[in-house]
């Protein structure tokens, strides 16, 4: 170990965090300064990554779950020789900069994950875990370990006090995954003070029930911590959690080890203390001592040579196993399959979209080898048990069903770290009311476009007897609010199986499936209506000659218009099933106005809150929705109830103009 080059690299993290913070005149230089010898340790000596290759697909990963402490990640890429320069570096939290206040996937190169929002990145982990053993299992042989990397990830006291992160710890445990590794910075500080105010609890107790390996020792300590981290990677069968403590802020003659440093510049004065009390120039701005940049100009030469070697294992490899070589093409290329063997219903039909969904994937999964997911708990109601393709467990890493337990946020940011490592598409399920457990994960991963699927089901007043508590009623509202995710909502049986293969064909952003637990009958379709479906809409049911009456309907209300359409014979009335609004209301204003010309009344038929329709109904009085909570009962007479009846709806549109 390079110690002297090690201490070198420490000092250039902190003094372009102090400088970067400082003349952006905000930011968080504790993390960064508290941590310089850890970070410049684990990029130095630890992680196995090729900068000239960020996508490397055998690199060791490193998530900064504290994303807030990003001038030490941005600074070791800068030193490492990614494509990070010292101008970035300057732009730093400047608008249109590679280096914003959080790191960002796919922005600045080397950030493997967007994180912030605090135990986020840990579940990512967990999920870069999960697939780096899930493609070990598929693809290494004996004489050639083709996947065989380690997940790190540097985590703080805040990201151990969030929910999302004890889940996910939780299900790593019992995974055992031991080729996970945890650094807790332990500075024992958050915003408003010591963690005395609030965070008392024993941590190595609550992850040694976790069945985690825990260590402990001092960020400060090299080869103490060259030490754990050799046991760490020996355990194999446990994650670890290696608990370091720290000083926030270290190298701040007054403002080390004080909250006041946690997310504010340090300030001139203190700045030009610091400097001079670590010996760089009071008067000179974003220095980089030329030790730094020698001790990675030497690592890079290390690098190289094991990316070179493991391109030798890999091209040897595939000259072997010419069958698992093509698998692997499949695995990393856009997923493709067969629709003539996908399910086909006919009208008259009755099943659930939840059924549906389930035949579509069982159907789907054997044609796309990497799709892997689950439910929280709910495969059975969900209907997303992969039938005769096993289950992800300790002792069988090649089972494509994941289990989350009741872990909602767990499961979606496992879900984004899945698809983050490469290689896998993922998938995951639970009842729609729940959705708003693993909102923050869901708005991560369309902040970074990844095409995670989500199988909402239960999603209506239509659940019945387990009442409001599980009747979704603002949810379907409130996924459509995120900007980049896709909701659609089917109306039968053959929408079902047509928005699985958007939601499979669609590689930026992801996707929403909001599907029933009753059954609903499979209608007569136009020809031509696959073709029109991706606009978002199409005409289910027309009339003759110009409609008087539109009805808008999603999901298991296009049943319902279908039944409203036939009681008002004496009307001209069309049928719109609109699969997906804001796919619709992208589109231009011709193909717009073919659907719900002018002239006519366009009514909405929705259960759920009315809040976004506006824009289509053009009046409160056109829409047919539910701003208020469900009841208890049987599912029919609870709908009556509410007023989502053909006759109902009928007698009022019936007067209408």
């Amino acid at each position: 170990m390079n110690e002297k080059g090690i201490a070198a690299a420490a000092l250039a993290i902190r003094s372009l965090t102090m400088d970067a913070v400082q003349k952006a005149n905000s930011g968080h230089p504790g993390l960064p300064m508290g941590c310089a010898e850890l970070g410049a340790l684990i990029f130095g000596e630890f992680l196995s990554h090729f900068p000239a290759d960020p996508t490397w697909i055998n690199r060791d990963r490193f998530v900064l779950s504290a994303g807030h402490g990003s001038m030490l990640l941005y600074s070791l890429l800068h030193l490492c020789g990614y494509d990070l320069s010292l101008e970035d570096i300057k732009d730093f939290r400047q608008l249109g900069s590679r280096t914003p206040g959080h790191p960002e996937y796919g922005l600045t190169p080397g950030v493997e994950t967007t994180t912030g929002p605090l135990g986020q990145g840990i579940g990512n982990g967990v999920g870069m875990a999960i697939a780096e053993r899930m493609l070990a299992a598929r693809f290494n042989t004996e004489a050639y370990p083709l996947i065989d990397h380690y997940t790190f990830v540097l985590a703080g006291d805040g990201d151990l006090m969030e929910g999302v992160a004890s889940e996910a710890c939780s299900l790593a445990g019992h995974l055992g995954l031991g080729k996970l590794i945890v650094f807790y910075d332990s500075n024992r500080i958050t915003i408003e003070g010591s963690t005395e105010l609030a965070f008392s609890e024993e941590v190595r107790r609550r992850f040694e029930g976790y069945h985690w390996q825990v260590l402990k020792g001092d960020a400060y300590d090299l080869r103490g911590i060259q030490r754990l981290v050799r046991r760490a990677k020996k355990e194999g069968e446990r994650p670890t959690l290696i608990e370091l403590s720290s000083i926030i802020a270290k190298g701040s003659p007054r403002l080390a080890g004080s909250h006041e440093a946690h997310g504010a510049p340090l300030g001139e004065e203190e700045v030009r203390q610091a400097k001079r009390a670590l010996g760089l120039r009071e008067d000179e701005f974003f220095q980089v001592p030329q030790e730094a940049r020698d001790y990675f100009k030497a690592k890079r030469r290390r690098w190289a040579r094991a990316y070179r070697s493991w391109q030798k294992l890999f091209q040897a490899w595939s000259k072997e196993n010419p069958d698992l070589y093509r698998q692997w093409q499949s695995f990393f290329a856009a997923p493709s399959w067969d629709p003539a063997r996908l399910p086909a219903y006919k009208p008259g039909d009755k099943l659930a979209t939840r059924k549906a969904s389930g035949e579509t994937l069982n159907a789907l999964a054997a044609q796309v080898p990497n799709l892997v997911g689950g439910s929280a708990d709910l495969a059975p109601s969900n209907s997303t048990l992969m039938k005769g393709l096993g289950d992800f467990q300790k002792g069988d890493p090649g089972g494509r069903n994941l289990h989350f337990g009741v872990r909602e946020h767990a499961m979606g940011a496992i879900s984004n770290g899945i698809l983050l490592h490469g290689g896998l598409r993922p998938f995951c399920a639970t009842f729609l009311v729940f959705a708003d457990y693993m909102r923050p994960s869901i708005r991560l991963a369309a902040l970074m476009k990844l095409p995670v699927i989500y199988v909402f089901t239960h999603d209506s007043i239509y659940v019945g007897e387990d009442g409001p508590t599980h009747q979704p009623v603002e949810q379907m509202a409130s996924l459509r609010a995120i900007p980049g995710l896709m909701v659609l909502r089917p109306g039968d049986g053959e929408e079902t199986v047509a928005a699985w293969e958007l939601a499979l064909a669609r590689l930026e952003g992801p996707t929403a499936l909001l599907l029933t637990r009753q059954n609903l009958t499979v209608y007569p379709k136009p020809a031509g209506w696959r073709e029109t479906l991706p606009q978002g809409a199409y005409t289910a049911a027309d009339c003759e000659g110009s409609p008087e009456l539109v009805l808008v309907a999603t999901g298991s209300e296009v049943n319902l218009a279908l039944e409203v359409q036939k009681l008002l014979a004496q009307k001209r009335v069309r049928v719109v099933s609109m699969i997906c609004r804001e796919l619709f209301t992208r589109q231009g204003e011709q193909m717009r106005r073919e659907l719900i010309p002018d002239g006519c009344i366009p009514v909405v038929l929705e259960a759920g809150v009315s809040q976004g329709w506006g824009e289509i109904s053009g009046g409160r009085e056109r829409i047919f929705c539910l701003d208020r909570f469900g009841e208890s009962g049987p599912a029919a007479k609870v709908a009556e109830h509410l007023g989502f009846s053909a006759g109902e709806i009928a007698a009022k549109l019936g007067a209408a103009r």
